[in-house]
């Protein structure tokens, strides 16, 4: 992890106090979850969901996966995808940027695909794509719901063995603003700042 990023996730677990205490009821339940799989050997495989996977199912998965590198918690794989298909926005992938993530463009088009380095071994390839797309898990998966459209509009995730409703507030409402990059970076501190609690958690 680079050092950047290392920096970055001593300053995200001095904000655990800031979680509300009815956040943390949801967020454990994520925990055990987690906790269960590993007591039985299993790997955990948790796909976060947005009606566009544009913006917070990609902060979801992207800094989940940080989360579990940094608590090295291992048999962790971390997915993202939509009822709809977009494109990874750019004013989220600046938002990663600037904590630290190396993200590398592959494939231009309508809907471009980037390559997330987390360390030198390690990265996951994003894009915005369907809950059922190939790349995506098609059982024994956590469903985790960042939005609450998805999460009034998708009420069965087929083959998710979990699921929870853990909507955040969409930066999108700031595009064109001047609080669009402070916003975006906020939502992306908040996000992360919760999944690390998850992760903290099971080296509790």
């Amino acid at each position: 992890m680079n050092p950047r990023l290392i920096q970055f996730s001593q300053q995200i677990i001095q904000c655990f106090d800031e979680i509300p205490s009815d956040r943390k009821l949801l967020l454990n339940k994520l925990t055990s979850y987690i906790r269960v799989n590993q007591n039985e050997g299993k790997e955990s495989s948790l796909m976060f969901i947005c009606t566009h996977n544009s913006r917070r199912s990609h902060f979801g998965q992207i800094l989940c996966a940080l989360a579990a590198e940094y608590y090295q918690i291992p048999a962790i794989r971390t997915f993202s995808a939509g009822t709809e298909v977009t494109a990874f926005h750019p004013n989220a992938i600046s938002a990663l940027r600037s904590i630290g993530m190396d993200i590398q463009t592959t494939e231009m088009s309508e809907n471009p695909h980037f390559v997330v380095q987390l360390d030198a071994t390690k990265s996951m390839a994003a894009f915005s794509k369907l809950i059922e797309d190939d790349v995506n898990p098609k059982e024994n998966f956590a469903a985790i719901m960042t939005c609450t459209h998805a999460e009034q509009n998708c009420p069965f995730v087929v083959g998710a063995d979990f699921r929870l409703g853990l909507p955040f507030e969409d930066p999108k409402a700031f595009d064109g603003t001047e609080l669009q990059s402070t916003k975006y970076l906020e939502r992306a501190m908040q996000i992360a700042t919760e999944l690390f609690y998850v992760f903290s958690q099971l080296n509790a």
